[in-house]
């Protein structure tokens, strides 16, 4: 183990449910207010986080979720077959999204503003967007750049780079 402080980090976000999107950005405003330069990479359905429509309802996965449990985390195994009760995945995410906001966790979009204010980089996966025929009109304001995975890898020279 280094005792070399962590300066940089580059955290990829590549899935676009609320669990898989709040962690990089966690971790990215942890690291700001920390003083470490934090780039974060949307990637896949991860770019849901940063799409203008999307990324104020960005929804938790029920089906096929086995940490899933009700009616807290302390609680019930929720069978992963239940999570495709049409309205169980609203009623997940409108649970934790009360959570949150008990706690003062942001919205996405909020979180993205702040992450953005405090001197973080946003940006998109050039080949997913590409695959999904997106512009930057699509974007939220604070994205950077789209970069390709060369240029991510080129960006994060030296960084602590993060898997969400």
């Amino acid at each position: 183990m280094s005792d070399e402080p962590i300066k940089k980090v580059s955290i990829i976000v590549s899935r676009g449910s609320l669990e898989g999107i709040y962690p990089g950005l966690i971790m990215a405003n942890g690291a700001r207010m920390e003083g470490i330069e934090a780039n974060l990479f949307f990637t896949f359905f991860g770019l849901y986080g940063i799409l203008k429509k999307y990324m104020n309802s960005i929804k938790i996965a029920t089906v096929g979720n086995p940490a899933m449990r009700v009616p807290s985390a302390k609680g019930f195994p929720l069978p992963t077959w239940m999570g495709a009760i049409p309205g169980m995945s609203a009623f997940a995410t409108s649970m934790m999204n009360k959570e949150m906001e008990a706690l003062d966790i942001p919205p996405v979009g909020e979180f993205i503003e702040m992450i953005s204010d405090a001197g973080g980089k946003i940006y998109a996966c050039r080949a997913t967007v590409d695959m999904f025929h997106l512009s930057d009109d699509d974007f939220c304001p604070q994205m950077d750049k789209v970069l390709t995975v060369g240029e991510f890898y080129e960006l994060s020279a030296g960084s602590q780079i993060i898997f969400t």
